[in-house]
């Protein structure tokens, strides 16, 4: 007996040695002798030398001077990697994709061929009249509460901004208690729908958003005003505008340019998606630069194609692009968006 637990022993003590000492130490060595920038995370160096991230974990770039990557529902936090679990059937979701779709889907065909929808959008919203009827953003409102809601909720100086509408409208709050007794002691996010029913007849045609301006000390401050026009409108309402014109021709967009990942970090656009953006990341630069649009848009379009691959060597898949690797060429071809 004691022979065979001797054994035993002996061999977990060399299986212990091999499966946590040597093989992990080989494999370390080797990768750090052949595979050196792979195994130490694909980490990349910007201008100045010092780390900008990962060619593995996508970041969010929203300068128009810079290729965007697709959404996540992690907020492209490594640590959050989730995707948005939303069902098909989950409003939240049509609404998700409308919102990127506002400031981006053009014309296709017709007199607006190429153009934007985003400016018409803003018009329309400013008349504000949906479906022959007045008040938009009460309708948004009142139509998806939890959207309402959510936009209380999602920043700090939203829900200070209700807190203060409530404060100087008592008598709103008080009615609105009375409907709700199981209620006493209404937060922001429970006032959500009531503020903007009654934020929509005070202020016809506009929308609650922050603007950023200059403040005589020189330093800038953030204030959330009623608005007519901006990402917010074009990104919010484009649902209701696109149920307002169901036939006007729009030109369809890359899909990863509206849908996240299942990580929420996925590094990579595909090269359609890349071309669609390249107008406005050429034309952002030609500003920025006082250049000729055209040879910037050749310089930039040369940068993609030369990024671009497909998996496996071209074996599976599309060509895609790395958003982190393209943008990092484009800092050090051009130096650093203007601010």
């Amino acid at each position: 007996m004691r022979t065979y637990i001797l054994k035993s022993l002996l061999l977990l003590g060399v299986s212990v040695v091999i499966v946590c000492l040597i093989y992990p130490l080989a494999v370390w060595a080797i990768g750090q002798a052949f595979f050196s920038f792979t195994a130490n995370g694909s980490i990349v160096v910007g201008p100045d030398g010092k780390p900008v991230g990962s060619l593995l974990i996508a970041q969010p770039f929203t300068k128009d001077e810079y290729f965007w990557p697709r959404p996540s529902a992690a907020s492209y936090d490594a640590s959050a990697s989730a995707s948005s679990a939303l069902a098909a059937s989950n409003y939240q979701l049509r609404d998700r994709v409308a919102r990127a779709l506002g400031p981006i889907v053009k014309y296709d065909g017709g007199p607006k061929a190429g153009q934007l929808v985003a400016s018409d959008v803003e018009a329309w919203f400013q008349q504000d009249r949906y479906e022959g009827k007045p008040h938009i953003v009460a309708q948004w409102a009142d139509n998806h509460n939890e959207l309402a809601q959510v936009w209380v909720s999602a920043d700090p100086s939203h829900a200070q901004y209700v807190n203060d509408w409530a404060k100087a409208h008592p008598s709103r709050v008080a009615d609105w208690m009375k409907q709700n007794p199981s209620i006493p002691k209404p937060q922001p996010s429970d006032l959500a729908v009531l503020f903007f029913e009654n934020f929509s007849k005070d202020n016809p045609g506009r929308f609650p958003s922050a603007v950023t301006s200059r403040a005589p000390t020189g330093k800038t401050q953030t204030m959330i005003e009623p608005v007519a026009s901006g990402s917010d409108i074009q990104s919010i309402f484009f649902d209701m505008w696109r149920q307002d014109h169901p036939n006007a021709p729009l030109a369809p967009v890359p899909a990863d340019m509206v849908t996240a990942s299942g990580s929420g970090l996925d590094p990579d656009i595909t090269l359609e998606n890349a071309e669609y953006q390249l107008d406005r990341v050429a034309s952002k630069w030609a500003t920025d630069l006082k250049r000729d649009p055209t040879s910037v848009r050749g310089e930039i379009e040369r940068m993609i194609q030369a990024d671009a691959y497909a998996p496996m060597g071209g074996l599976f898949g599309e060509k895609i692009v790395n958003v982190l690797r393209v943008n990092l060429e484009l800092r050090r071809r051009y130096g650093a968006p203007q601010t």
